[in-house]
């Protein structure tokens, strides 16, 4: 396990160990993300700009810190602005911060044996024997595995939000809160914050009644048996508040001890089973494996007119509340992500088993009355006597104390049956303490952390006294007073049967958010819901948070109404306050949703990285005409994200352009199944127009930030004018803070021919959009087509409406773009027709170190959530180019170079009328990257040969890069690739993240 963990740690870099000395599981010295990047990665720059960085883990991590962006990529206004000679790529940042050692724990000690010590406590050692002779052995395991439906289900939930991004402290509260908002997590936060400082209170209760028990039987009670109560209660919260000050190694290596004894207790147990019996065991009901007592168990025996079903059910459900014991510590483990999903699950399983095992073993070996008098025995009775009970056929007669309900043994009367099977009665009691101990340790750890995490948030007044942290784990010492008074006050009362029913109900009610929060997260599809656990379902997640909701009512009824008038006067209070905080939570990704029909629900919602979706304004002029750039857009926007096709018109071209225009296109749109706005725009130029229909298109949240368009394959014929207006649109873009995308196919784009030659009426023509030549095959609809199959003979069908099978898609990340880059591919991979396509990522990078630049880059995929294990690092980018494609590339830029004698000796001034001239300082200067861009042409040709889309980071124009070489740039970049390719570029702000917050 040793070498398994430390060659985990060695791929992770800032967190290499120069010795091979192993921390033992459990309790371990980690160094957190401060060291993760390496000084020499800053000076890795890609070839389209000095100042354009590679793809890096420090733009997308959080420095926990200072909680501030470590290193930040430079701006499109930097990028856009040409480098002074000077000008060298900003110097690594001096991190001041000290390497601080923080104790992290492991899944096994920080989940699984947590999350089986708050499980195990009183209700397995006292009362699920009883249960088990109430409920019959049938009903009772129906109990166990309805309790376990609930907390399975809530812990796949669990699973699937703390896999989703980086869990901070805080436990429940913090992913009910960054997941519903605060609105509902703030109230759930200070009710489950209480409930786990009540609950540590009732199981100091527990452990002080069994030793006040002891205690009389040996005739050395104190006071009384209530006043007992206190003091015993009183002091064993003063030392469990003591082990909780001395920091989180104590209280884990304390855990150990305890689950060694409930280990031990429960060996004890099983082996007691088998021992043969004696005397005094059979008088007490005890007769080993037997038959007809098991078949006398299985069947349902009620004692009183209030015993029933569902109090059996309520009694037993606390034994199964632990389960967020290693969530509610989650800041405190070294990896929350792995450790959650299995820690708990495992957890589960075990306890589950275990109760499922006392529970067969009592019914098989214990009646369910007897006196606990040896007299009582056959052999020393008159023969004469009759005997009608089951202890008859075992030479015993206990009918006379079960007529007259004196029994005060048997599995139905004796609360510690289990001390009386085992081999060794001292060891379950030892069993007893250690369960309810932990437990109350358990609850008083988790409650402070809880209450912290709330504190900090400011969503509540006069709170944020308690949420100061001291020491190296910044541990809530204020915290620990407040829950340690709290659960003062009620071991002081004593009733445990006031209380306890209101406790089930604030888990029981977290329970049933935690599961809908997780329902509500997945249906909304936002790209930022990306959890690495895979094993779950939202409708099983709605079906769980109901029956939550249902046992609240169903255990105790005045509980639940009260529980729910506690939530809904918290949640009125943070709905009228509105706190200005932003957690990037579902409703806001509900809201998305709901816009289209309620758009003004979202005028209030802040942006988040976490609900960030590529809101894509597409120049497709008609769309009609432009098939394949519609399908392409609509395919990834589809049902999650804002789409318009906008439609430039020249205003000399507008009084012949059809009046009818815009509904024969919006039809057009709905017969093809593209969830898409149109709106046309008329300007003077294809410039003019597209800034105008950037700054003018939307309505409030449902606002583009992303421009679409095709690639100008006719940009050496055309007339200048047009090609400057095409580079300026793409210049004025990146200048409004958008994301660029450029889709290129080999035939292009435009179908005006085909439609005309078909002789429909519908080939609408627009001169701001100048026609590509292409040959698209007429539209023959089939199963998997999206074209509704209604006889028009409008529809052509385009390569995005296919299925792709199992190609790549290959990803060129070049330039660090905040993340749009990965995300369009990753969206395209959740479509029906792109889902068994492969992903694919392409990384520049040095023959030295590629194999840590590969082992980086897997990292911070796997930080978002990305199933991506192809990660190709080019190392011959440097290589010069082919000869023959180096003098395409002069040939293409010809027609439109500057000579001396052409400028008559003002290249400024003729450049100034003419911008899309290249002058030969212009090539000069370009030239570098230029054939960096012409090898890069080759190893893509060469290397997705068959994929099904090639995405390439696309180059930022600078302010003084003249159109036509900015175009030639482009066309060496993606010239000769078979499939489509998408040139895309981000706004240099993060779209992805790896953080729940």
């Amino acid at each position: 396990m040793g070498k398994y963990i430390e060659r985990i740690r060695n791929l992770i870099p800032g967190l290499r160990r120069p010795d091979n000395n192993v921390p033992p599981q459990g309790v371990t010295v980690d160094i957190g993300e401060v060291d993760y990047e390496k000084e020499k990665d800053m000076k890795k720059m890609s070839f389209y700009n000095p100042q354009d960085p590679l793809p890096k883990y420090d733009f997308y991590a959080k420095d926990t810190w200072k909680g501030h962006i470590k290193k930040t990529r430079p701006s499109l206004d930097v990028l856009r602005k040409p480098p002074e000679p000077d000008d060298l790529p900003p110097p690594p940042e001096e991190d001041e911060r000290p390497n601080v050692k923080l104790v992290r724990f492991g899944w096994v000690l920080g989940v699984m044996i947590r999350c089986m010590l708050n499980i195990w406590g009183v209700i397995m050692y006292l009362r699920l024997p009883w249960i088990t002779s109430q409920a019959g052995l049938i009903l009772t395991y129906v109990i166990i595995f309805m309790s376990i439906v609930v907390t399975t289900i809530t812990a796949t939930s669990v699973s699937a939000i703390s896999t989703n991004g980086k869990v901070s402290s805080g436990g429940t509260y913090f992913m009910i809160s960054r997941s519903l908002g605060p609105e509902l997590g703030a109230p759930i936060g200070l009710l489950f914050s209480f409930a786990n400082a009540i609950a540590c209170a009732l199981h100091t209760v527990g452990f002080a009644e069994t030793v006040k028990d002891l205690l009389k039987e040996f005739n050395s009670q104190m006071v009384d048996d209530v006043n007992d109560v206190r003091i015993i209660g009183a002091v064993t919260v003063v030392l469990l508040l003591c082990i909780t000050f001395a920091g989180m190694a104590w209280e884990a290596k304390a855990q150990i001890l305890f689950f060694i004894a409930i280990m031990l207790s429960l060996i004890n147990y099983f082996v007691g089973t088998v021992i043969p019996t004696n005397k005094a065991k059979e008088a007490v009901g005890f007769f080993g494996y037997r038959g007809e007592i098991f078949v006398d168990n299985l069947l349902p025996a009620f004692k009183g007119p209030n015993e029933n079903f569902f109090r059996m059910f309520a009694i037993f459900f606390p034994a199964a509340t632990g389960i967020l014991s290693g969530v509610n510590i989650c800041g405190d483990l070294k990896d929350p992500t792995g450790g959650i999903p299995k820690g708990t699950l495992l957890a589960i399983l075990w306890t589950t088993l275990s109760y499922l095992l006392i529970s067969v073993t009592c019914a098989a070996t214990v009646v369910r009355h007897a006196s606990g008098n040896v007299n009582d025995s056959f052999p020393l009775m008159n023969f004469t006597t009759p005997c009608t009970g089951l202890g008859c056929k075992f030479g015993w007669n206990f009918d006379h104390c079960e007529l007259n309900r004196t029994c005060k043994h048997g599995l139905a009367n004796n609360f510690r049956i289990l001390t009386t099977v085992s081999g060794w009665g001292i060891l379950i009691t030892i069993g007893v303490f250690a369960a309810t101990l932990s437990s109350a340790l358990g609850f008083l750890v988790s409650a402070p952390k809880i209450f912290q995490c709330l504190c900090k948030d400011n969503i509540y007044p006069l709170i944020g006294f308690f949420g100061k942290g001291y020491g190296k784990n910044n541990e809530p010492l204020r915290g620990y007073v407040l829950m340690f008074s709290i659960a003062m006050a009620f071991i002081l009362i004593g009733d445990l049967n006031t209380i306890a029913p209101l406790i089930s109900n604030f888990f029981l009610c977290s329970y049933g958010l935690i599961n809908f929060s997780t329902f509500h997260a997945t249906i909304t599809k936002s790209p930022g819901w990306r959890p690495q656990y895979r094993f779950f379902s939202p409708w099983v997640s709605l079906f769980g948070s109901c029956l939550s909701f249902l046992l609240m009512f169903l255990f105790t009824w005045w509980a639940a109404l009260v529980t729910f008038v506690i939530v809904f006067f918290l949640l009125g209070y943070v709905s009228y306050t509105k706190p200005k905080i932003n957690w990037g939570t579902s409703y806001q990704a509900g809201f998305y949703n709901m816009a289209l029909s309620f758009s003004m629900s979202l005028t209030g919602v802040e942006d988040h990285v976490k609900n960030y979706r590529p809101q894509c304004l597409v120049l497709t002029g008609p769309p009609n005409v432009r098939p394949a750039l519609v399908d392409f857009v609509g395919t990834f926007t589809k049902n999650i994200s804002l789409m318009i096709c906008g439609n430039i018109i020249m205003e000399d071209e507008k009084s012949s352009f059809p009046q009818h225009s815009t509904d024969m296109l919006v039809d057009w749109l709905n017969q093809r199944k593209v969830r898409s706005f149109y709106t046309s725009f008329a300007a003077d130029s294809l410039k003019e127009g597209a800034h105008n229909l950037m700054q003018a298109s939307g309505l409030g949240k449902l606002r583009p930030n992303t421009l679409v368009l095709g690639y100008k394959t006719n940009w050496q014929e055309c007339k200048p004018e047009r090609l400057h207006d095409y580079v300026e649109t793409i210049s004025n873009a990146f200048d409004s803070s958008y994301s660029v995308a450029v889709l290129r196919i080999m035939d292009g784009l435009d179908v005006t021919d085909d439609l005309q030659n078909a002789g429909g009426s519908s080939a609408i023509d627009n001169p701001a959009f100048e026609a590509d030549e292409v040959q698209y095959e007429k539209d023959k609809t089939d199963r998997n087509s999206d074209i509704s199959d209604d006889g028009t003979n409008e529809q052509v069908r385009s390569v995005f409406q296919m299925k792709q099978g199992r190609k790549n898609i290959d990803i060129y990340w070049i330039s660090d773009d905040g993340g749009l880059t990965l995300l369009v591919p990753y969206l395209l991979s959740r479509r029906n027709r792109w889902k068994k396509s492969k992903l694919r990522v392409f990384i520049l990078g040095d023959q030295e170190t590629m194999n840590d630049d590969r082992q980086d880059m897997k990292m911070l995929l796997k930080r978002f959530r990305l199933e991506i294990e192809d990660i190709v690092v080019i190392t011959d980018v440097d290589k010069p180019p082919l000869a023959k494609n180096l003098q395409r590339y002069e040939e293409t830029i010809a027609p439109f170079r500057l000579s001396e004698e052409q400028a008559g000796g003002n290249v400024q001034e003729l450049k100034r009328l003419s911008p899309w001239k290249v002058s030969d300082k212009d090539l000069e200067y370009i030239q570098p990257k230029m054939e960096s861009t012409l090898r890069l042409n080759e190893i893509i040709k060469k290397n997705s040969i068959h994929a099904a889309l090639v995405v390439i980071s696309l180059p930022v124009p600078e302010i003084t890069c003249p159109s036509s070489l900015y175009m030639a740039w482009l066309d060496a970049l993606s010239y000769g690739i078979h499939c489509p390719v998408l040139l895309i570029r981000g706004n240099q702000e993060n779209v992805m993240t790896f953080y729940c917050q």
